[in-house]
């Protein structure tokens, strides 16, 4: 059993002892925190969620405790991500919960929290929800200043809507160029929203696992081990494109006509070769992206630059050096045109534009950018693992290799001239993530598991 308090919000699984798992008592006390800690404006907080089994027990209790501290909530039930960021926006409320565990497996779930503009809160806020969480000194409304919840199911065609609004969607070139696609939405919401998103395109669609139904068909992080399925419906080439979500629509991996990956870290290159080419400015990523979208920046005269893990890090740099496009090698796109959020709606609008513009194959367009390998590696964390200790001594290793720079910004990430690797702790698995990116997949698992191998010595 696990709880997990960290940037990407309060997550943990179902069921347990309080303090150790996200049971009833510890969603009563996360909730009133956040809604102490939020600066009440319009006393209207958005809350949404993806199709967790979980889920309605855990809405209960989120909207009855915001009710208890006076607060209306506006319910606009099965939600993307995405569009329940969208939604804060467009409601001018005060801020919003997110009910959704991510990529992570059905026994999980989680509080996102967000602030008015609709995007999470930055760690230093977070910080402060925590410490009111751990205070539980409370103070609940009076009976004549109790909220009051209102249901709102039409967020998912306003955030179409939005999309279809982009300057560099362009709509009647999807139309014309009549792409048939296959997409895996991991009986979640994806199932709901991208059928709305498909009809407006005019493109044609087949799902698999698209019923919401919460009971996960196979692991949800979209990796290519989880997409078999997918992969071999693929390979029967009756497809231009295959679309991979994972359950609350912030992550996005597309598959090739011929059945193969296109790389869950091409997802964000590919849209940031098209936006770049329209737009001319920045980008950013997480320490633990590709270079690739270092090369195809610089490529379109723009200037990189990385920030630490974690969606409020990426949209906070993006912001500081006026990225036009930005996101995580996850498959996370960040179009500030749009919000400052992942939304797989967005990047999938963006890439199809892009495919009609080209009138290329979807393994063509891959071969256009430059190709490294990135290996993705974790180790079990238990719980006489010392984190710090060991990033420490992995620090130590190469503080005298010349030919390698270390960053501890997030973790240890030690970048060589044609290869790098980077070792973190994980904000949504208990988990220390080893990644690894060079020229082949051997050579990267190669540098992967010596690093791991540190770490195993160190246990």
């Amino acid at each position: 059993m696990t709880l997990i308090k960290s940037i990407s919000g309060i997550r943990g699984t179902i069921g347990g002892r309080t303090g150790d798992t996200l049971n009833p008592l510890d969603i009563v006390k996360f909730t009133t925190a956040y809604a102490t800690f939020i600066p009440r404006k319009t006393g209207r907080i958005v809350v949404g969620r993806d199709g967790r089994i979980s889920g309605p027990m855990v809405r209960d209790i989120v909207c009855g405790t915001l009710v208890g501290m006076g607060y209306d909530v506006l319910d606009i039930g099965y939600a993307s991500t995405p569009t329940t960021e969208l939604a804060v926006r467009m409601s001018g409320a005060d801020g919003g919960i997110i009910i959704t565990a991510s990529h992570n497996p059905r026994q999980w779930n989680a509080l996102k929290l967000l602030n008015s503009e609709g995007e999470f809160l930055t760690a230093t806020d977070g910080a402060k929800v925590l410490e009111i969480a751990e205070k539980e000194d409370f103070n609940y409304a009076d009976v004549d200043q109790l909220g009051h919840v209102t249901i709102d199911n039409s967020y998912d065609d306003r955030h179409v809507q939005s999309v279809l609004d982009l300057k560099l969607v362009d709509v009647e070139a999807i139309k014309k160029a009549n792409f048939k696609v296959c997409v895996d939405s991991i009986n979640s919401v994806g199932g709901l929203v991208l059928p709305k998103l498909f009809d407006k395109l005019g493109v044609s669609y087949t799902f698999l696992n698209g019923e919401v139904t919460g009971d996960f068909a196979h692991n949800p992080e979209p990796l290519e081990k989880n997409l078999t399925g997918i992969m071999d419906e693929m390979k029967t080439g009756k497809y231009d494109l295959g679309i991979v979500v994972d359950p609350d629509v912030d992550r996005l991996a597309f598959i090739s006509e011929n059945g193969k990956m296109f790389g869950e870290e091409y997802t964000l290159v590919s849209v940031a070769d098209y936006v770049l080419s329209q737009t001319k400015g920045n980008t950013v990523s997480n320490l633990s992206s590709t270079r690739a979208l270092r090369d195809v920046t610089e490529k379109h005269g723009g200037t990189y630059a990385a920030a630490a893990v974690g969606e409020v890090n990426v949209t906070t740099k993006m912001k500081e050096v006026n990225a036009v496009i930005g996101g995580e090698g996850n498959g996370g796109v960040i179009y500030p045109e749009s919000h400052y959020g992942r939304d797989a709606l967005v990047g999938i609008a963006l890439f199809l534009t892009s495919l009609a513009k080209k009138g290329c194959k979807v393994s063509e367009l891959r071969a256009t950018f430059p190709d490294y390998q990135i290996a993705k590696n974790r180790i079990d964390l238990t719980p006489e693992t010392d984190v710090d200790a060991i990033l420490v001594k992995v620090k130590e290793m190469f503080a005298q290799d010349a030919s390698a720079q270390v960053n501890d910004i997030d973790g240890v990430k030690i970048d060589f001239p044609d290869r790098w690797v980077h070792l973190r702790k994980s904000n949504t698995e208990p988990i220390i993530r080893v990644y690894s990116e060079a020229a082949t997949m051997e050579a990267a698992d190669e540098l992967g598991k010596k690093l791991m191998q540190v770490v195993y010595d160190m246990q």
